[in-house]
């Protein structure tokens, strides 16, 4: 969260979103690096306080659970896979906007948290209604399919459902599940 702030800070006052945002492949603006960049930089500062809120809301309890070292795992997990799906989204739809934000991994915290504590109240900001975190993983994600499904809107929502495949596979990898092989 503090590197988020920092770098935000630091693209106000020396844009750096050239370097650092996820460009699309045939671009000319694509250098690899990108693929986990482009998380610490955000749009606007709604953009960064939301993403951080989440990461709070959902990222603590799942980082005292599962310690640093597997947290970071996750993180790492989510926003590469949210890299890579949004990259092909770009190469379908023939998009060359660049992508900035921490949505990716926030939507990977989210699907964890989901997973691991299904019947768990929480009280969403949007909407204000107390749902089990299983129900808000489902309706947020739905959200996000039928919201990229209708077209370009300025929003990653692919990049957010790659986040939440990566943390799925991420947690089949450490339940030594399928396609991953027997059980660890």
């Amino acid at each position: 969260m503090l590197i988020c702030t920092a770098v935000f800070c630091i693209d106000l006052l020396t844009p750096i979103e050239v370097w650092l945002a996820l460009f699309p492949i045939g671009s000319g603006h694509f250098g690899p690096w990108q693929l986990v960049t482009y998380a610490f930089l955000h749009a606007d500062p709604l953009h960064l306080f939301f993403n951080m809120l989440g990461l709070w809301m959902f990222g603590a309890e799942l980082e005292r659970l599962w310690g640093q070292k597997r947290y970071l795992h996750m993180l790492l997990a989510s926003v590469l896979a949210a890299a890579i799906v949004q990259l092909l989204f770009n190469v379908v739809t023939g998009s060359r906007a660049p992508t900035v934000g921490a949505s990716g991994a926030l939507f990977g915290l989210l699907l964890s948290f989901g997973m691991l504590f299904p019947n768990r109240i929480i009280m969403p900001l949007f909407p204000p209604i107390p749902m089990k975190a299983r129900t808000f993983v489902i309706v947020f994600g739905a959200l996000e399919l039928l919201l990229g499904l209708q077209g370009p809107t300025g929003v990653a929502h692919f990049a957010h459902l790659g986040g939440m495949l990566g943390a799925w596979l991420m947690l089949l990898y450490w339940r030594g599940r399928l396609p991953f092989g027997r059980r660890r």
